[in-house]
């Protein structure tokens, strides 16, 4: 199965890439529980941000930014990672989003996630990351993670699970919504179960 993790991280090193590394861990754990085997490829934003811009003035991506989103399209499972800027996703983010068709991470399994400074950007998470996904019709993991900086390290208390427990929660998560969708899937192919509810509804 092929596991594709994009990080917007700008610095070196990052958190959010740190971050990205742990959860890519915890889903491949997860699939290896399944009897699968999964490939990782990593997109780092950062190295493409020139071939961003031109891809949005120009309409035509270079090599480079063209098998970036070849890998997210492919992939049998996303898992996307944002700094928060302005209390939404980065604009590098966002701009490389803008560059995939709107139909082709329909019915795709993603785990959203996102660091920042402080714990109070957490809701990033709801207002921003799921519902980007949600437009573009992925099956979002119920679990996102948001670290903040005194994240790293902790434990967590009686009331909220630590860092460590989220991340394996949400890679379990993803594992399990990848293992479930046959492989090599493609989205005109795939019907979500939100959609067969729907799809199902009668009014009178």
């Amino acid at each position: 199965m092929k596991l594709t993790v994009v990080s917007a991280g700008l610095s070196t090193p990052s958190s959010t890439r740190l971050l990205a590394d742990r959860l890519a861990e915890s889903a491949r754990d997860g699939l290896t529980a399944r009897g699968h085997e999964a490939s990782t490829e990593v997109v780092e934003l950062r190295e493409l941000a020139g071939d961003i811009a031109n891809h949005l003035v120009t309409g035509f991506p270079p090599p480079r930014l063209s098998a970036a989103i070849d890998a997210v399209t492919a992939a049998d499972g996303l898992i996307v990672v944002t700094p928060v800027f302005t209390a939404s996703y980065s604009g590098l983010f966002k701009s490389f989003f803008d560059l995939i068709d709107p139909d082709a991470l329909t019915g795709k399994p993603v785990l959203v996630a996102a660091t920042g400074g402080t714990a109070r950007h957490s809701l990033v998470l709801e207002h921003a990351l799921r519902p980007l996904f949600a437009y573009l019709r992925a099956v979002v993991a119920p679990t996102a993670v948001y670290a903040a900086s005194e994240d790293w390290g902790s434990g967590g208390d009686e009331y909220t699970d630590g860092l460590p427990a989220r991340v394996r929660r949400a890679g379990t998560e993803l594992a399990a919504l990848m293992a479930a969708r046959p492989v090599g899937e493609g989205p005109e192919d795939d019907v979500t179960i939100l959609e067969r509810q729907l799809a199902d509804l009668r009014f009178d």
